[in-house]
């Protein structure tokens, strides 16, 4: 029995994108991780560059192993793949539901994190500095407890009555830290749909991967018969 051209090609294109996606992700995650613009603040509360770069590694690898696989006919390189798309799709799934069930530990998380840049006198000025950057962005004032987090409250922090979340003593009244849980949970949608989108790629490539590797298996059984 002859493996079917299509499928085996199929799989070879796909995981030449899942490859070159993996590129791009590691890529970009690296530039963002050696760039000195970034701020100590959401660096802290967001600490998703070294995932990235993990991801785009682990990407690249399965993409590699897909395409040697699929090109070679190799059954041992296609079951690992199998076996490796099969593990990220129940880490995924398991990733969802923990989201969805533990939203409010991580909003204590994020908290946490944050706590320990307090008392804001003690920190660095390349902290002050970062912290005010944020508070011009995100309209907010202070880390956790809003002006009364500063000695000296900043400009960053004064408002006018016709701006939103203006407090009576003319400075922002939400702290910062529930403006970046608000932004986190503004973009939560957008994270459901990478991973659904993330989803529907690894359950093809494992209809894919499986097809062919039973192909080969029908073929290489009817030769040696």
């Amino acid at each position: 029995m002859a493996v079917n051209k299509c499928i085996k090609y199929l799989l070879f294109i796909f995981n030449l994108l899942f490859w070159l996606s993996g590129c791009i992700i590691l890529g970009v995650s690296i530039y963002l991780k050696v760039n000195k613009d970034g701020n100590s603040i959401t660096d802290e509360s967001l600490p998703g560059i070294d995932l990235l770069i993990a991801v785009g590694v682990i990407i690249m690898v399965l993409g590699f192993l897909g395409c040697c696989g699929a090109i070679k006919e190799n059954r041992c390189m296609l079951i690992l793949f199998f076996a490796s798309l099969l593990l990220i799709f129940i880490l995924l799934v398991v990733a969802g539901i923990l989201g969805a069930v533990g939203e409010d530990k991580v909003k204590d998380w994020v908290k946490e994190r944050l706590q320990k840049f307090m008392p804001l006198s003690g920190q660095t000025e390349q902290v002050r500095m970062d912290l005010e950057k944020l508070q011009e962005e995100l309209k907010c004032c202070g880390l956790v407890n809003g002006y009364q987090d500063w000695v000296t409250v900043p400009a960053s922090c004064k408002c006018t009555a016709t701006e939103p979340d203006c407090g009576a003593n003319g400075y922002f009244s939400t702290s910062c830290s529930r403006q970046i849980i608000q932004l986190m949970e503004k973009h939560m949608e957008v994270v459901v749909g990478i991973a659904f989108a993330i989803a529907i790629l690894l359950i093809a490539g494992m209809v894919f991967s499986m097809m062919l590797y039973c192909q080969i298996g029908k073929r290489d059984g009817a030769t040696t018969a």
